[in-house]
């Protein structure tokens, strides 16, 4: 189903969003037929409820919908709070008649749209229930919602899909495919042509795989700021030689989580034609065990120049990123940021909600903590730690990829990524986990996007657009 709003010009149902605080006055307000049945139904504006009164007051369609809304204390648990009306009220079509601050009433929206969001490429849900549909509320740009929201469909689409239908080859499709609907340009390396044209992290990574490791490379835009996104391709993460236990392999088709939320964001940028200059590189990989898969205590050389020593091969998504980063540094774009399902550490630390980002720039993190609070995509700061450096630089080599002792995971692995970035303007560092564990409104259980959101909203600040 598009996530997509409703024709204006269809019949509808007004909907009225009531909290605890409100509906008393609503109540007083609605004939006496309307108010009896509400008190009736026990309707109370709990977060949740959700009512259809039939027959007895206004709309098009001679009813009244109504959706708790909960107490603030318990919104500010939560995010999307309305969208679970769009899969309890009966399918049709609704109009927003409760008055809302802009925040609430755009992130309203587009949680109603993310709520139709269905995965169902190996099992039709032809019995599941019509979502109903909501008209754009007056006030909120309907078109940048809706490229929102198509943005975290894809994402959610890519990681949804197992790592037997994408791989590589299937990830290079997607994204040649989406830069092609948009007239954009790509260029893929491939194979033992990664260390001809100097990727031999890349290479070495994914030599194992049958499934030719590459790095894809997008461009779209010919003016503005130069845009650099990066996003960490590993389409399945067996762990190489250090193999995973199968309880932590379970999850690992969503190792391409990276790439997957650069690809929706690219999406949003270009169906919303901002003014930038778009390049988006993918190391897209799989990392899997056989004779001439790279070995701990390898000392591999990177793209930089710089040597790394391999002291565990499940740390192998920075080296991917190291030398995407390093070709991108080369050409000093104005903001380069890579995103990347990196380290168990930032979840450790953040939990599974919250995008942890890294940046050296006071006034970037500035404008993703503003835009992050602002449209519901909760993302938090942590350090480039200069004391931290030590701990990526071994005894006989320039970095190690798996700092021993298990401290500061995340902050270490994004240190490591930084020394591959001189050269662009400024550098931010996203890791994310890509992954709803449990079902929330508008987001079920599986792929999701983090921090893309933010970054959208950010852009305009971060390059004066």
């Amino acid at each position: 189903m598009p996530l997509r709003f409703a024709d204006a010009d269809l019949p509808s149902t007004g909907l009225h969003i009531l909290s605890p605080d409100t509906l008393a006055a609503w109540r007083e307000a609605q004939s006496a037929d309307v108010s009896s049945w509400v008190e009736r139904i026990g309707f109370s504006g709990a977060l949740g409820q959700v009512a259809i009164l039939p027959g007895l007051a206004g709309g098009d369609s001679g009813e009244i919908a109504i959706a708790g809304y909960g107490t603030a204390d318990q919104r500010a648990r939560g995010r999307f709070h309305v969208a679970s009306a769009a899969t309890s009220l009966p399918a049709g079509t609704y109009h927003i008649e409760t008055e809302l601050p802009a925040d609430a009433l755009e992130e309203t929206a587009l949680g109603w749209l993310l709520a139709a969001y269905r995965f169902d490429r190996y099992k039709p849900q032809s019995d599941t229930p019509r979502i109903a549909r909501l008209k754009a509320p007056a006030g909120v740009d309907a078109a940048r919602l809706e490229a929102i929201a198509a943005g975290e469909a894809l994402t959610r689409d890519l990681i949804n899909t197992p790592a037997n239908d994408m791989g590589p080859d299937e990830l290079e499709q997607a994204a040649c495919a989406l830069f092609d609907s948009y007239g954009g340009t790509h260029h893929v390396i491939r194979g033992e042509e990664l260390v001809a044209r100097n990727f031999p992290l890349i290479h070495a990574v994914g030599r194992a795989s049958p499934r030719a490791p590459r790095l894809i490379d997008l461009h779209w835009g010919t003016d503005g700021p130069a845009l650099t996104l990066v996003g960490k391709g590993v389409c399945f993460d067996t762990g190489g030689l250090n193999l995973k236990p199968g309880g932590s392999m379970g999850l690992m088709k969503k190792d391409m989580g990276g790439a997957a939320n650069v690809l929706g964001l690219a999406r949003s940028i270009m169906e919303l034609a901002l003014p930038v200059r778009l390049r988006v590189l993918i190391p897209a990989v799989e990392n899997s065990v056989s004779g001439n898969a790279f070995r701990p205590q390898d000392v591999l050389t990177s793209r930089k120049g710089l040597t790394v020593e391999i002291n565990n091969t499940d740390a192998e998504g920075r080296l991917v990123l190291a030398d995407a980063l390093a070709l991108a540094a080369e050409e000093s774009p104005d903001l380069l940021i890579s995103m990347a399902t990196l380290t168990g550490a930032a979840r450790v630390a953040l939990g599974a909600d919250i995008a942890p980002f890294f940046t050296d720039d006071a006034a970037t993190a500035a404008a993703l903590a503003d835009a992050g609070a602002r449209v519901a995509d909760p993302v938090w700061r942590l350090p480039f730690h200069p004391p931290y450096e030590s701990m990526v630089e071994p005894a006989i080599a320039d970095l190690d990829n798996a700092p021993k002792g298990g401290m500061a995971g995340a902050i270490t692995a994004a240190l490591f990524l930084r020394r591959f970035t001189e050269g662009a303007e400024r550098y931010t560092h996203f890791d994310i986990y890509g992954w709803q564990p449990s079902a929330a409104p508008a987001r079920p259980v599986g792929g999701v996007g983090q921090g893309a959101r933010a970054i959208l909203g950010a852009l305009p600040a971060v390059l004066d657009l």
